[in-house]
């Protein structure tokens, strides 16, 4: 495995092999979840192409007051875990390699994707989000680019922007990796005390909570799943939502089809997201 920081990424050798390259963009502190992206990478790459894993805490995604100072960063530990998953290149430039003038003058903007849920909580996220990954896809060149869909709206942002801007890369979502009791794997669980992580359950058991009221309607579903969350101590709620999967709208109380459902939550202080796809049913009558 080779891995490059802050030079061109043909340096690292890059160029010498024709086959399928696939990229996974990650900011470090790597979970199963990150692995079990490379590894649907090394198989979307095959034997003759390349597994490149981008490390990099994106500054313009990190609004006034949030963790960027204090992210978790262990780049020894994440080049170590990635020798074993088919990584082939670890590309962990710095910001000046990023960003060589200083934050940059031209962005990408997510739009409507980006004003809603986490957008209203974090103004600009997914600007910053979608400005770095296209930023990184031209210096990487992938052919295959891999997202958690953990993300999900940060994933269907991605697919759109390679759709309008005619990027030259297959998005692939890959499932949330969760841990056995349902806490879906994140870099930010490790800032959970024991009893932290506890509630933090409170997230996973809504969106069951959710899914097992899929024939009752969208209102039905809504309603299960905030009931959970309103009976979960230390669990302070952002948003609970189900939306459309590909405009990330929410759909009305009588939906029925493929939806979303969406949560965010802070425990103690730390900010949680995940979600469910769920099959909704119109309500039964009785």
């Amino acid at each position: 495995m080779r891995w490059a920081i802050g030079g061109p990424l043909v340096q690292a050798g890059l160029d010498a092999d024709p086959g399928k390259r696939a990229v996974v963009m990650t900011m470090g502190a790597l979970h199963d979840g990150h692995l079990e992206l490379v590894r649907r990478a090394r198989a979307e790459a095959g034997p003759n192409g390349q597994v490149v894993v981008t490390i990099f805490v994106n500054p313009l995604q990190f609004g006034a007051g949030e963790d960027l100072d204090t992210y978790p960063r262990d780049l020894d530990g994440d080049v170590a875990k990635l020798a074993g998953v088919g990584a082939d290149v670890v590309f962990a430039p710095t910001p000046d390699v990023v960003y060589p003038d200083g934050d940059p003058v031209v962005r990408v903007a997510a739009g409507h994707i980006g004003d809603v849920l986490e957008g209203e909580h974090r103004p600009g996220h997914l600007d910053g989000v979608l400005t770095v990954v296209l930023k990184l896809m031209h210096l990487v060149r992938p052919d295959v680019a891999l997202f958690g869909e953990k993300d999900a709206q940060q994933l269907l942002a991605v697919r759109r922007m390679v759709r309008d801007l005619e990027v030259s890369v297959e998005v692939v979502g890959v499932p949330t990796v969760r841990e056995a009791d349902g806490l879906a794997l994140s870099s930010r669980n490790a800032y959970l005390s024991a009893d932290e992580r506890t509630r933090a359950l409170a997230l996973s058991r809504a969106l069951g909570a959710g899914a097992a009221a899929a024939d009752s309607g969208g209102d039905g579903v809504i309603n299960a799943a905030r009931q959970v969350l309103d009976e979960a101590d230390g669990v302070v709620v952002d948003y609970l939502a189900l939306v459309d999967p590909v405009t990330v709208d929410a759909v009305a109380d009588d939906f029925s089809g493929h939806a979303l459902l969406l949560v965010a939550a802070r425990v103690g202080t730390t900010r949680l997201i995940d979600n469910q796809a769920i099959e909704v049913s119109p309500e039964v009558q009785r």
